[in-house]
């Protein structure tokens, strides 16, 4: 059953159409530009834009994905300025999700669809400079035919910008968060100096920019210990260490914080952009990312003595506590990136055709990560370790989109489209954790996937006031080369290939009745392939190493939206309602092995935890959003979004307690606000505000402590921007981040107030 179909739904829509119209009524008047993207093939989807100057006045930026922070439904997961491990979630997908959204940069894909994961599936956001940014859309859901199943919660296309004439560019930025949390306080400091230069040569045009991040972060995780059952004399005396409860409610000692990140980032973007004629035009960009993050630890333990502590036997309050090597070690790396972005692409158009060829390739020239494995102080100087090697992995993307126009009231768009990902992993050890070469390799995951698909989209203007989109798109999947390898416990398995063909409908229905409403009902159904490393995993229980289900099926999703939007002299509001049901969702939780699962030991009534197919989820929600300028008086643009969903787990026969309920990491209440006021042409102050209700981290909302490490927590953060432009070539500006200081973790602690200072230069 549809939402149209829900009575509901049907109130709902009328009381805040009632709403948003006496709003627009009541608001004062200013010109406003929406800014929308070109596009070959017309998107059907609600999208919401920002500009690179709007950022400029009221964001503060020091990465790309810093632009999104306000806009509707999103969240980007960023731990700390320069974070490599920050996903996107969606109006219905939590920061877990990566799988479930697009990120392309003038159609590079930037989406790391290796994974689903908030870890090495992140999208790769570093290959694009803030400063090369002319515009960002956000298109959200499933209902346009030219993107693959991926779209399902939202595709989000960044537009850089090539120079019409010669053009020079500088800035530095800086940074100072003050974090304060159980025994760990300090100052963590950034700064960041950018560059570029671009000139437009009759038909040739080319942009070099450069950018140079050093960056400092607050802890990513906390060492924590189970507290014993009983009391205990045993073990040495040692201090420090605070009470505190896990996510469970089960009571812990916190004895250290890991994760302290410091990382060097170097980015160089060259595009170069010919006109072959009047008709077709060329454009070719190089992107490489160099990264290395260096990662330690704090001992909050003391001895009698007043030296760190990080393993051994010890006796804390009472308890009696044994610390392995790994406790503390395993939250240190030195972790080396070195990645490499291409993409070509060709126009075409003429009276009646446009026509775009997007060639782009990602591939990790080298990624390579070293932990220790015997106990702190001593691995602080070398030992025994692992290397831990990504180099190899990437992906390839073809993209042929072709447009139609055949009628002034008729348009017809088609493409085709093929992707292959490849995963290699390998986990080596080493006798030197710090300079050691490779020894014996430990661990092992390999495999390919590829998709070749067939899309076609009629765009039609049947009567006055009255469009329709309708499309589909045909995927071909396959899933091969699939290889896992242990040395200990044993295992080697070649995994069996798979293949499968899916058809996914669309369709969309909008209704003008005058220059001022627009309403809009959308469908739309998405496959979204599971990848490489869902598929390949190796997941270790106690001894026994184990690959689950190299045979998962993909998500079906079945999206539904009903839109109204309202338009007026300085603004605009606009209503969603949604709903997302998804068929075989791919979601990790604890179970025991299906039957054929591959195993080191006997699996009879052992949980495992691993992703898997649950049978069925449904999200329902509403979307609102306002933006209206000169609100009470002239210069002042008031903008915001509110969203709520209600997500369940409706049916899950592999783990029946998590059926009815919520769905991990979305969060029923999400809403962003900004209010910049521009007294004259060279000021725009910027007061901001961000805020989620609490979510939960696994399955069966067990965890029922949010405000603890590993919890996701509710917050409330005000964010703060003055910006000034000294004349036509120089600005500043100054920023504060988490104003108001909220100490919140989204399974890891978030960034505690942060002060940002930047200096520009542009001709």
């Amino acid at each position: 059953m549809s939402i149209f179909s829900r009575p509901f739904w049907g109130a709902s829509i009328a009381v805040l159409t009632i709403a948003s119209a006496n709003f627009a009524q009541a608001a004062p008047s200013r010109e406003t530009v929406i800014v929308t993207g070109e596009r070959e093939a017309a998107v059907p989807n609600q999208t919401e834009s920002i500009s690179a100057t709007e950022a400029e006045e009221q964001v503060n930026v020091v990465n790309t994905e810093d632009v999104l922070k306000y806009l509707p439904s999103i969240l980007v997961r960023k731990r700390h300025i320069g974070d490599t491990q920050d996903p996107v979630t969606t109006r219905t997908s939590g920061v877990g999700a990566s799988a479930r959204s697009l990120i392309y940069a003038d159609g590079i894909l930037l989406s790391a669809l290796i994974g689903n994961n908030n870890t090495s599936a992140s999208p790769k956001w570093g290959m694009v400079a803030p400063e090369e940014i002319a515009r960002i859309d956000v298109i959200y859901g499933p209902f346009s035919a030219q993107y693959p199943g991926n779209s399902m919660g939202e595709t989000i296309e960044i537009v850089t910008r090539m120079p019409q004439a010669f053009e020079i560019n500088a800035q530095v930025d800086g940074a100072l968060q003050s974090f304060s949390q159980y025994a760990t306080k300090d100052t963590y400091s950034t700064y960041q100096m950018s560059a570029g230069i671009g000139d437009r040569v009759d038909n040739f045009a080319f942009r070099l920019s450069a950018n140079h991040l050093n960056t400092y972060g607050q802890p990513l995780s906390y060492i924590t210990l189970a507290r014993p059952s009983s009391q205990s004399a045993a073990g040495l005396p040692v201090s420090g260490a605070f009470s505190g409860v896990n996510r469970t409610g089960t009571p812990i000692a916190i004895v250290g914080a890991g994760g302290l990140e410091h990382q060097i980032q170097d980015n160089v973007t060259l595009k170069l952009a010919y006109e072959l004629s009047g008709h077709i035009s060329a454009k070719y960009t190089l992107g490489f990312f160099n990264q290395t993050d260096n990662a330690t630890v704090e001992s909050y333990l003391r001895d009698a003595g007043g030296a760190a502590v990080y393993a051994g036997n010890v006796n804390i309050g009472g308890y009696n506590y044994a610390i392995g090597p790994g406790s503390f070690s395993n939250a240190v790396s030195r972790y080396g990136q070195a990645q490499l972005a291409q993409g070509l692409t060709f126009k075409f158009f003429d009276d009646a055709w446009d026509g775009r060829l997007t060639l782009s390739r990602y591939d990790f020239l080298r990624d390579v990560q070293r932990v220790p494995a015997a106990a702190l102080p001593a691995a602080f100087d070398g030992g025994a370790g692992s290397i831990t090697q990504m180099d190899g992995t990437g992906w390839y993307t073809v993209d042929v989109k072709l447009a139609r126009r055949i009628t002034e009231d008729n348009s017809l768009s088609f493409g085709a489209h093929y992707d292959r990902y490849k995963l290699s992993l390998r986990k080596f050890g080493t006798s030197d954790w710090l300079t050691g070469t490779r020894d014996a390799l430990v661990n092992a995951s390999r495999g390919k996937t590829a998709t070749a698909a067939l899309w076609t989209q009629d765009a039609w203007h049947f009567a006055p006031g009255w469009n329709a989109t309708v499309g589909g798109r045909f995927e071909n999947w396959q899933a091969f080369d699939g290889e896992n390898y242990s040395q200990s416990p044993a295992l080697d398995v070649s995994q069996p290939k798979l293949s499968g063909s899916y058809f996914s409908p669309k369709a969309s229905l909008a209704w003008q009745p005058g220059r001022q409403w627009t309403f809009t009902a959308s469908y739309g159904r998405a496959y979204r392939m599971p990848t490489v490393m869902e598929l390949y995993q190796a997941v270790t229980t106690g001894t026994v190493l184990s690959v689950p289900n190299p045979n998962l099926n993909p998500e079906r999703a079945d999206s539904y939206e009903l839109s109204a939007e309202y338009a007026m002299t300085g603004g605009r509001v606009r209503l969603s309602l949604f709903e997302e049901d998804v068929a075989d969702a791919l979601i990790s939780q604890s179970t025991p092995l299906p039957p054929g699962s591959t195993s080191t030991a006997p699996i009879s009534g052992t949980l495992f935890n691993f992703v898997q197919n649950v049978d069925r989820v449904r999200s329902r929600g509403i979307e609102a959003v306002v933006d209206r300028n000169d609100v009470l008086f002239e210069g002042l643009q008031l903008s915001g979004s509110l969203t709520f969903v209600d997500s369940r787990i409706v049916a899950d026969a592999a783990f029946p307690k998590a059926t009815g309920k919520r769905t991990p990491q979305v969060p029923k209440w999400r809403a962003s606000m900004v209010a910049t006021y521009r007294p004259d042409e060279s000021w725009a102050i910027t007061l901001a505000a961000r805020y989620a209700d609490r979510s939960f981290g696994t399955i069966d909302n067990s965890d029922i402590v949010s405000h603890t490490y590993q919890g996701f927590e509710g917050y409330f953060v005000l964010d703060a921007r003055a910006h000034y432009e000294f004349d036509t070539h120089w600005s500043a500006a100054f920023g504060i981040d988490n104003l108001n200081n909220r100490k919140y973790f989204i399974f890891h602690p978030f960034p505690q107030r942060t002060f940002l200072l930047e200096l520009k230069y542009a001709q």
